[in-house]
């Protein structure tokens, strides 16, 4: 069986992951709050941990891998964006969700097993925080309930401070009705405009925190095997989060994964800079979603991300090299083991590219096809590539055109090029000339019909 080897952000080192039980291998990812589209950087996880999924299931196999992604559906933004429009939480809820699952699926990332909802699991959430009351972990007050994170010894081992380390530079809210400034939410009070449930407090609405606890254990047991997201979460989510789960007597996650964040052209995304936009944006813009997955794969998970309009156009253009190739193999078989073995090595996506790169020079295609589909890649998001330079002649005349061109720059009459560039752009073909030479890109309009005189 392949060895996987997993960076494990709590033991600070790569370790050979041995799941608690190899057939039953369990995974949570902390998902969105859904009040707003996903932006670019809210997709860097789910590709992330997709990729970890697939390598999951093709060693474990696909009925003994269960991976959990939550939504966070109870948040003061969304309580925020209801006060704002007008419209109703559950409104604004179920539609953000449905976007951030047809957006991810634009990119081809696989759904998890269990996506739950944090409001369908209040129940689970209310016996947990009256379960850490009952151990002294936690007290209520005015309505409130606070963990006390001074009782749990080891609070501070996964992003590496101590608790008194943390205070000085931490963004904790700071209530007369705290015993310790770090102590966080469990639960809280809900005025009338504002949606709550019963509990033995009164009226009110989980924290952040403890909702991932619930449902982890609900969903994965006491114990499980890998917990990830990105590493603004490190704390304090996932350090309460912790704490919480371990004050229960839960085992809770053996390996952590943290993946790092995105920049765009160098700076770090930011709506004042006006580098900001969703995944939405570009896919509106006609960047492909395959184009977008293959952009994140290209950069090592735990390593800042810089997403940029070159990268784009050059993984469009291997992309489309790819399956044009791809497209006359058969998708079956296995993926290619020299692809497995890098994603092995801590998910090293851009060692699996290069490997790819390899297999695409030994023209096996079929193992190329199945190889892409098993990345998330030749998927149905991009109609028409699979008939690309080969099947559509695109190639000649690409060749043709930098004749003509050459010639044109001699004799200074471009009447030819500008016609046969006329006749390709009304075909719906992107027509790209640069001192390298043509290139000739279909674009979704594409009709290659509409070319069979130019040939």
């Amino acid at each position: 069986m392949t060895t996987i080897r997993l960076h494990n952000t709590k033991s600070r080192k790569k370790e050979d992951f041995t799941p608690i039980d190899p057939d039953n291998v369990r995974m949570y990812v902390c998902g969105p709050t859904v009040y707003d589209r996903a932006h670019l950087g809210n997709a860097r996880p789910v590709v992330v941990f997709d990729v970890l999924y697939r390598l999951l299931r093709h060693v474990f196999g696909t009925d003994h891998v269960t991976y959990a992604r939550n939504f966070t559906d109870v948040d003061d933004k969304i309580n925020a964006r209801a006060a704002e429009s007008g419209r109703s939480i559950s409104d604004i809820t179920n539609e953000t969700t449905q976007w951030f699952l047809d957006d991810m699926g634009a990119l081809g990332a696989l759904e998890p097993d269990a996506m739950p909802r944090a409001t369908e699991w209040i129940a689970p959430m209310v016996a947990m925080t009256s379960a850490l009351i009952e151990r002294g972990h936690a007290y209520a007050v005015e309505g409130h309930v606070l963990f006390r994170v001074r009782s749990y010894k080891d609070y501070g081992a996964l992003s590496g401070r101590s608790v008194d380390d943390m205070i000085a530079g931490a963004r904790v809210e700071v209530a007369p009705y705290k015993e310790d400034p770090m102590d966080f939410v469990l639960w809280k009070p809900s005025d009338e405009a504002q949606p709550g449930w019963d509990s033995p407090w009164g009226r009110g609405r989980p924290g952040w925190h403890i909702e991932c606890s619930a449902m982890a254990y609900e969903l994965l047991g006491e114990s499980f095997d890998i917990h990830g997201g990105g590493n603004d979460l490190q704390f304090p989510h996932h350090e309460n989060e912790i704490a919480q789960s371990r004050c229960m007597g839960h085992g809770f996650a053996n390996v952590w994964m943290h993946n790092e964040m995105l920049q765009v052209e160098g700076k770090k995304m930011s709506k004042s800079l006006g580098n900001f936009f969703t995944v939405r944006d570009l896919l509106d813009q006609g960047i492909p979603g395959e184009v977008i997955h293959f952009v994140f794969l290209s950069t090592h998970y735990r390593k800042p991300m810089d997403w940029t309009a070159e990268k784009a156009r050059e993984a469009e253009k291997t992309l489309r090299r790819w399956y044009a190739q791809a497209e006359q193999g058969v998708g079956t078989g296995e993926p290619y083991k020299a692809v497995v073995n890098s994603l092995s090595d801590d998910l090293n996506t851009a060692g699996a590219i290069a490997e790819l790169h390899q297999l695409s020079l030994a023209d096996d295609i079929s193992t190329l096809r199945y190889t892409l589909q098993f990345l998330g890649l030749m998927g149905d998001m991009v109609p028409g590539w699979a008939a690309l330079p080969k099947a559509s002649g695109l190639g000649l005349l690409a060749d043709k055109l930098q004749a003509v061109r050459q010639a044109a720059m001699q004799t200074k009459n471009f009447a030819e090029v500008d016609r046969l560039k006329a006749a390709l752009i009304n075909a719906g073909v992107e027509v790209r000339m640069s001192k390298d030479g043509v290139e000739l890109v279909p674009g979704p309009e594409f009709d290659p019909t509409k070319l069979e005189a130019l040939q």
